[in-house]
């Protein structure tokens, strides 16, 4: 049995594998190449604690119960009842208290085939008007520009735990970077050797695994392949952080197109200052949209949700995450379809692009577990990292 594992960037992923391997006894290596480690699970500073990364846990993913047995997780927040009512929906140009009851009927079907796009299949299920504002809720689990594109299957799961009640979304306090902090201090105690500031060229000679946990496209580098690619979304993110005010909206999203804002301090005040609410907008981009069309989007939807925001404004950040998004499937793939953990010659692959289940950061811990299985025994965690499932069926 190896006993040695070298691991590539210091993000969820990376830390999942460094201490799942320092767990098994593995001596572990981390090089991350930025001087703080989490990725796009980071955290920027106070004030303004807004996140890179995902915002929340879903609390029926492999992580969340991972992350809580070993008490990495720390304290979460949930929407409070009554914020679900400052919800609002953009739909036919007016914002309503409630998505259509056919759109929640929707949600809770499990049969949604692989094979077909969803807003096709949706269509037949609930009606063309239905379908497309489920596809543009979906949205807020996929990061991409038009869900009704993509294998039914796919979006109908993201949509089906977007919209569960009770919400299925908890939030770490204090941002993602306190449940990083918590993954550092374990991964050192577990005896990992962490060298920040340690940015690789190319892959180090080794006699035992190398598991690389960062972006595609960084992996694209440092394995020399230029076929390791994968399709993902292109989004505009907008932090401002405003005034507060009672009778600001929760959440609003458009169901007449992809994009949606969220009041983070909703859920935890130690986000922003006293006084004060840390929004953000994500409007996914369409190819050739450009950013100023998305920011115009964006604002829209704050004059909606927080009336006369640019008055109250005390803080404002604007950023374009291409290809961070996580992977999405077109009709007839399924995640199997990815590209492989297992590269070959003991290199694995870690990320939220690659071939393993689950939703959004789901993948990449998922295949971090995988990764570490393969590196340490030769075989997989819990099932192979790269079957076609056959056009039609469910997954």
């Amino acid at each position: 049995m190896t006993r040695r594992i070298t691991i590539i960037g210091g993000g969820f992923g990376g830390l999942t594998a460094a201490i799942s391997a320092a767990e098994a006894g593995a001596g572990v290596t981390l090089h991350e190449a930025h001087r703080r480690l989490g990725g796009r699970a980071r955290t920027a500073q106070a004030p303004y604690r807004t996140n890179e990364g995902p915002h929340a846990f879903y609390r029926r993913g492999p992580h969340w119960a991972w992350l809580r047995q070993r008490g990495l997780a720390g304290p979460t927040a949930r929407v409070p009842l009554g914020a679900l009512l400052r919800t609002r929906y953009l739909l036919d140009g007016r914002l309503h208290a409630l998505p259509p009851l056919a759109l929640s009927r929707l949600a809770a079907r499990r049969d949604a085939p692989v094979g077909r796009t969803f807003l096709g299949w949706a269509s037949e299920v609930a009606g063309e008007r239905t379908a497309r504002a489920a596809a543009n809720f979906a949205a807020v689990a996929t990061f991409h520009h038009d869900p009704g594109l993509l294998s039914a299957a796919f979006t109908q799961e993201r949509l089906r735990r977007a919209a569960s009640l009770p919400p299925e979304a908890v939030y770490p306090v204090g941002g993602w970077q306190s449940v990083i902090d918590r993954m550092t201090a374990r991964a050192r105690e577990l005896g990992v050797r962490v060298e920040t500031g340690s940015r690789l060229e190319a892959l180090p000679p080794a006699d035992h695994p190398v598991i690389v946990a960062t972006s595609l496209e960084s992996a694209r580098r440092l394995l020399g392949d230029p076929g390791l690619s994968g399709e993902s979304g292109r989004t505009l993110l907008l932090d401002v952080a405003l005034r507060s005010r009672r009778g600001d909206a929760f959440f609003v999203s458009d169901l007449d197109r992809t994009g949606w804002v969220e009041r983070f301090t909703t859920q935890d005040g130690s986000l922003a200052p006293a006084g004060e609410q840390l929004v953000q907008a994500q409007l996914p981009l369409a190819p050739g949209e450009s950013r100023e069309s998305g920011v115009a989007r964006a604002e829209h939807l704050l004059e909606l949700g927080f009336p006369g925001w640019a008055e109250r404004l005390c803080w404002r950040r604007t950023a374009v995450a291409a290809g961070r998004t996580g992977a999405v499937d077109r009709p007839g793939t399924t995640w199997r379809d990815r590209p492989a953990i297992d590269r070959g010659d003991g290199v694995l692959l870690v990320g939220d692009q690659v071939a393993a289940p689950g939703v959004l950061s789901e993948v990449s811990f998922t295949s971090a577990l995988e990764a570490v299985a393969l590196a340490l025994t030769g075989r997989p965690a819990h099932c192979p990292t790269r079957r076609t499932a056959p056009t039609g069926t469910t997954r």
